[in-house]
């Protein structure tokens, strides 16, 4: 996958990462992406730490789909979570 589409999917995760929030989701699921300080407007970043920044928003998303109501399989959201620290030792971030 190209940079500029991985930027665009990480746009669109934020979106929804922003309607949870404002629908009441806790942003503590989605603390360990703020801490890493990527945004999809960062596009000096490499295409690796944009992989990893989606990896950690698809995790935190599905993490709040498996607890309400269960829309998303627990595997699911533990899985990326997986994905999200192995794209964590490619791009050798150790927050």
């Amino acid at each position: 996958m190209y940079k500029d589409e991985l930027i665009h999917i990480h746009q669109l995760l934020i979106y929804l990462m922003k309607f949870l929030v404002d629908n009441g989701v806790s942003k503590s699921f989605f603390q360990e992406y703020y801490s890493l300080g990527i945004s999809p407007h960062h596009i000096h970043r490499t295409k690796a730490e944009h992989k990893y920044a989606i990896f950690l928003l698809a995790h935190g998303i599905s993490s709040v789909l498996a607890e309400s109501n269960e829309i998303v399989p627990r595997s699911i959201a533990k899985r990326l979570g997986e994905l999200a620290e192995r794209c964590k030792v490619e791009v050798n971030i150790h927050a």
